[in-house]
Order: C-alpha cells, then sequence, then structure tokens
C-alpha cells in the first residue's frame, strides 16, 4: 500500500500533458509521467517513489502507436511489452521483451516504462541501441526527434517535464539478423545475471549490455575489439572486456569474476554464430 495521497490525471493530448506537468510542478507537487505504472507502484510503497501528482500518457493517441509506416517500426511509449510482442513489428525488440518478468507484469510494462525505470537492467533499449533508432520527446516546447544514441547515456536524458512519446526505427534496420542471449545463474525467471544483444551488418558485428555493469550501454571501443579480425576471438574478447566502461556488478545475481567468465563464454557464442567456430 502506498502511505501517500497523490492526483491522478490522464491528459489525451501532448500539449495537455505537458501543461500540466508545468503547472502541476509550479504548485509543488514534484509530479512524474505515468505510463504502465508498476515502478511507481512499487517503489512507491517503500517511499522510493514520492509524488503528489502522477500523469498518465495512456490516453494520448501518439504514445499509443504501434505500426510499419513508409519502411519505418513506430512504438508508442505507452505500449504494453506483451502488446509489442504479439504484434511482431520488430523481432529483435520482441526477442529482448520476451524474457523480461514475467507474463503478467509485462501486460502492464511499457516500452517507456522499460526504457526510462529505475530498475538498471532495461533491455528493450538494447536493440533500439544497435538499430540506431530514433525517439521522439515531448516537452513544453513541443516535440524533438533525436537518434537514441545520442540521448541514452547510462539512461534517457530527458530534461524536467521532458517525457518519451514513440521510438522509430527503420525497417532495413529492424530486418538485420541478430541475436539476444539473457543469462541466468539458476531460475527461468527473475533478475538477469547478464543480456548481450547483437546485431551484425556489412559483417560487422554491433553489441549492447544489460546486467554487466550498473546500467544498459553499448560501446563502440568494445565493438572495435570484437571486429578486429586481425586477432584471434580469444585475443578480441580479452581486448573487449578492458574496455567495458564502468565496474562490473558484484551482486546477489553474480561475483564480477563470474559475470565475466559469463560475458566471455557468451561473447565467444555470439562471434562463432556469424564468424564459424575457430579462431579467426
Amino acid at each position: 500500500m502506498i502511505s501517500y495521497d497523490f492526483e491522478y490525471y490522464k491528459p489525451t493530448s501532448i500539449e495537455e500533458a505537458s501543461q500540466l506537468f508545468q503547472s502541476l510542478d509550479e504548485q509543488g507537487k514534484e509530479p512524474i509521467y505515468f505510463s504502465g505504472g508498476t515502478e511507481v507502484i512499487t517503489l512507491g510503497r517503500v517511499n522510493q517513489i514520492i509524488t503528489g501528482a502522477v500523469i498518465d500518457i495512456k490516453g494520448i493517441l501518439e504514445c499509443l502507436v504501434l505500426k510499419k509506416n513508409e519502411n519505418k517500426v513506430i512504438i508508442g511509449a505507452a505500449q504494453s511489452l506483451t502488446k509489442i510482442r504479439e504484434v511482431q513489428l520488430f523481432p529483435f525488440l520482441s526477442k529482448a521483451i520476451v524474457e523480461i518478468a514475467d507474463h503478467t507484469a509485462r501486460n502492464k510494462i511499457t516500452l517507456g516504462g522499460n526504457i526510462c525505470a529505475n530498475i538498471i537492467y532495461r533491455e528493450t533499449v538494447l536493440p533500439l541501441l544497435l538499430t540506431n533508432s530514433q525517439v521522439v520527446i515531448a516537452s513544453h516546447n513541443g516535440l524533438k526527434q533525436l537518434p537514441i544514441n545520442e540521448v541514452f547515456n547510462q539512461k534517457l536524458k530527458l530534461e524536467k517535464g521532458e517525457f518519451l512519446v514513440q521510438t522509430i526505427t527503420e525497417q532495413s534496420e529492424v530486418d538485420l539478423p541478430f541475436l539476444c542471449v539473457k543469462k541466468r545463474r539458476q531460475w527461468d525467471v527473475g533478475y538477469p545475471l547478464l543480456t548481450v544483444a547483437a546485431l551484425t551488418s556489412n559483417e560487422y558485428i554491433k553489441v549492447a549490455f544489460s546486467g554487466l555493469c550498473s546500467f544498459p550501454f553499448r560501446n563502440q571501443l568494445i565493438e572495435e575489439s570484437l571486429n578486429n579480425k586481425q586477432l584471434s576471438k580469444e585475443t578480441r574478447i580479452e581486448e573487449a572486456i578492458q574496455r567495458i566502461p564502468a565496474p562490473i556488478l558484484d551482486d546477489v545475481q553474480g561475483s564480477a569474476e563470474y559475470r565475466q567468465f559469463v560475458l566471455k563464454n557468451t561473447l565467444l557464442d555470439v562471434l562463432d554464430a556469424w564468424e564459424g567456430e575457430g579462431n579467426a
């Protein structure tokens, strides 16, 4: 049970949502945007999220789009993970979604909620980073469309009052070969030890990670190491590991040493899948 009272609003347009946020913020209510609500409810119960007002974006049509249009796949931030997977417009994203939480939770968790969550994993961002997707962001000044790789650094960099409206991905990127491997220590459900997402374009392998550090990320230096075919696969992987941009997690899911061991084997599987077994 949430121990404090808050006001609930469900605007029907982007403009109304932005104006509501500004007004509620001026009243000192510290409003937050709300789509699936799973994290707001969970963290609100333990007072890790405290707010005087929530603004539900599920009434905004632009946030509920789920379609292919002019060789682009457009997905609204308020679409549930279950619905996105059922429609199968973006198989790479669907693969990343399938093992997030359980089916009941995925019915409520939304794309925008997962990308902007406080939880460290946020696996849905991995395919978007690798396919050079665009994000549409709303603010009191209107809409802006930007490459996700420019505005996602450990988290989606939103200014106060801004919210994610949509993601846009070129169909040519959606059609590229991909892998998404999630490793758990013991169970088929629960938090992962590590997720590695990979995509290949013109024989160049791109990779992104979740659960390895305290945030999901894609790193071009790691990709350069993995694509250096003048070296053996083992050497490329060792060099890539040296380029991990933050400390490897060491927690109840697994020690840093164990994560690194699993990472080595997973990256070797990725390279073998696209280059064949054996050294380059």
